[in-house]
């Protein structure tokens, strides 16, 4: 065994490898002993390595195919390439690959497929649950789970699809081993993990202090000063680096003022829809074509670059865990590499936002069940349907129904969900810990930013490694790091920069599926192309934006000199405005109206006031698209005569773009050839990934 090892590691590292502490007796507890190991080691270790080798070891000893559970798809790519240096024939079954199903079956059926790699989703699927998954039930070889911390709902990155395997688990073969590996997990998230893998599992866990890492933590008061540090700091960092933002509007913006500011760099975030964009741009940065990837945390787990020289946060994460897991993609193969903690004051808000909506109120699994029970009947209902009566977004709908899918207090079958005579009760207690427990997490980042000791030895002590120490490296123990201000000219032009930073508002084409029977499917003609001066809340303009709204009750006049140079300069909307209009406020009658008439003189054109509003609920409690567009129809109305040129429509924030949308085309059909929206602030621009 000793000697096959070896050459299995020469094998895939090359002849000059060796085995770092603990992965020898990982691969042991699993190939000799047949055990349920649980491994714990800090990013870089090598624990894809681990259960590489062991799949090879017990394919060779006659055993079936190996599991791997993988959350993401990139993950499953590097994974099946390491594979194949041990010579292992491996497959995947994923939503995106629905060609080669078929391959990959035939070749379990016939024994060719030493591995089968899936995410935990494909667990919740009907096809692979019923014809797939029985067909190998018994002949497993070995079950690995990849990045086992997402099993627990302790911890930051939970996927309810986990929580199938403990069952799953329970259904396999007595002996087969198992191996889950995770570099984040403090104990209170090993403890859960351990819970629910079975009894007599070993954990086997190492230090996780870096030693190639030098960390920094900086304050600064805005979006422009972070920028400007960007555009001074990035230029001069070894290598090539990852920048971490918590939004996707932030990605963007990033990204457009480092490549003005001349950095070759590149926005990677979930709304990039193509699989093969985001696979060009991870090759981008492997192959050190980019200075540096700007990313959501849709680039987390599974990337995998030794040389990687920085990892820049843009904003705070929500806990250490978190943080440790993405800055720790920074140096694995290099003797020295930057991780530098960005916060700014927009921060707890955006902490606040997701910690709030990690779990559904029971409220709202309540009113699904309720709904389901009332309205399904023999047929089930859809989630448009749903949506209809159930004021949920559809992300957080999705997510009840999953939950109660996974608890069984609803079943599914194929687009239609049905309640189940299993009774069903939330469970607030274990609700409220952990929502406790994530504030407390969110705190202690706070903390980690204003620490004044070793913050390697911070994170250690935070993710309860017993081998914490300082680690010589970081503030305080090395006075010169990285300067933590950024020039007063470099932060004027980032404000600069901001104030130029609009959004395009893309139109509404299609009614939600409820509102199409009565007003037909396509909204025609839609609105034309629109414009957000800024994301509401954000350094620029949004900041202005909130507190004429909520602090002044008026927009003042730099709101409308920008706005009217955005509509002259920057956008020229065509075919050219040749009238103004405003949507009507029954709760801040005149705030919108005042700012338009306002901008409408200072652009040379009439203001006519045409549209008006009933008191209906506000339209941001309506969570989905049929709640929005019932609620906005009920509320708006044409009044007068609409004059018949292309008219400028104002509001002050857009969110769903219902309002705009209904509005629209209630101009359009009383006679406006063309409609232009402009706001002065998108809600939605900081959608989150």
């Amino acid at each position: 065994m000793p000697d096959r090892l070896d050459e299995l590691l020469a094998q895939m590292l090359g002849p000059e490898a060796h085995f770092r502490s603990g992965q020898r007796e990982a691969i042991e507890a699993v190939t000799i002993r047949n055990r349920r190991v649980l491994v714990v080691q800090r990013t870089g270790w090598g624990k894809s390595l681990v259960y590489w080798i062991a799949i090879r070891l017990r394919r060779d000893a006659g055993h079936g195919p190996a599991i791997v559970i993988s959350p993401l798809l990139a993950l499953m790519r590097n994974q099946i390439a390491m594979a194949k240096r041990l010579g292992l024939r491996a497959f995947t079954i994923n939503s995106n690959n629905r060609d080669q199903w078929d391959a990959a079956q035939a070749a379990l059926r016939s024994g060719t497929c030493d591995v089968l790699l899936i995410s935990p989703e494909r667990l919740a699927n009907d096809e692979f649950v019923r014809e797939t998954l029985p067909a190998i039930q018994g002949s497993i070889g070995l079950f690995v789970i990849d990045e086992a911390h997402c099993i627990s709902d302790w911890g930051h990155d939970f996927r309810p699809d986990y929580r199938r395997i403990g069952r799953l688990l329970r259904t396999l073969p007595s002996g087969v081993p198992l191996i889950a590996t995770t570099a984040t997990a403090n104990d209170r998230v090993v403890e859960d993990v351990v819970a629910q893998l079975g009894e007599g599992v070993e954990v086997i866990r190492g230090p996780l202090t870096r030693s190639s890492l030098r960390l920094q933590a900086i304050r600064l008061r805005d979006s422009a000063e972070r920028l400007a540090w960007l555009a001074e700091q990035v230029p001069q960092l070894p290598g090539s680096g990852i920048i971490y933002c918590l939004t996707v509007a932030d990605t963007e913006r990033v990204t457009r003022w480092l490549v003005e500011r001349g950095v070759v760099a590149a926005a990677y975030h979930a709304q990039i829809a193509s699989g093969e964009r985001r696979i060009a741009l991870e090759d981008a940065l492997l192959a050190n074509q980019l200075k540096v990837l700007v990313a959501s945390t849709a680039l987390g787990m599974g990337f995998d670059k030794p040389d990687l020289g920085f990892v820049i946060h843009f904003q705070r994460p929500g806990s250490i865990i978190a943080y440790y897991q993405q800055v720790g993609r920074a140096g694995r193969a290099l003797d020295e590499a930057f991780g530098v903690l960005l916060s700014g004051r927009e921060d707890d808000d955006i902490a606040e936002y997701f910690i709030a909506s990690a779990f559904p109120p029971a409220a709202n699994m309540t009113a699904v069940l309720a709904a389901l029970e009332d309205g399904a009947g023999s047929e089930g209902m859809s989630v448009p349907a749903l949506e209809a009566v159930v004021n949920l977004r559809r992300s957080v709908l999705g997510k009840v129904l999953k939950l109660l899918e996974i608890d069984g207090a609803v079943a599914r079958d194929g687009p239609r969900y049905f309640r189940t005579p299993n009774p069903w009760e939330p469970d607030t207690d274990r609700i409220d810990r952990v929502t406790a427990a994530r504030r407390r997490e969110l705190a202690e980042m706070d903390e980690y930013v204003d620490h004044d000791g070793c913050l390697m030895e911070f994170l250690a002590r935070a993710l309860d490694d017993p081998d914490a120490k300082p680690c010589g490296r970081c503030r305080p123990e090395v006075s010169k790091l990285l300067p933590e201000s950024a020039d007063a000219r470099t932060v004027n032009d980032a404000q600069v920069f901001l104030r130029h930073s609009d959004l395009v508002i893309e139109p509404r084409r299609r009614w939600p599926n409820e509102i199409a029977a009565h007003r037909g499917g396509p909204i025609e003609p839609p609105n034309c192309l629109g414009r957000a001066l800024s994301v509401y809340g954000d350094a620029g303009y949004g900041l202005a934006v909130k507190e004429g709204k909520y602090k002044n009750h008026r927009f003042g006049p730099d709101l409308v000199e920008a706005a009217a140079e955005l509509v002259t300069v920057r956008w020229r909307p065509d075919p050219a405005p040749q009238w103004v209009t405003a949507m009507p406020s029954r709760r801040h009658p005149g705030l919108v109206g005042d700012f338009a008439r306002t901008l409408a003189e200072r652009l040379g054109l009439p203001y006519v006031d045409v549209l008006a509003a009933a008191l209906v609920p506000e339209q941001k409690t309506m969570e989905n698209s049929a709640q929005q567009v019932s609620n906005v129809l009920a509320s708006l109305c044409v009044v007068g005569d609409v004059p018949p040129g292309p008219v400028l429509l104002i509001d002050d924030i857009v969110d769903s773009r219902w309002t705009l949308t209904v509005a629209g085309w209630l101009l359009r059909t009383n006679g406006a050839c063309a409609v232009h929206p402009l706001v002065l602030a998108s809600a939605a621009g900081r959608d989150l990934d």
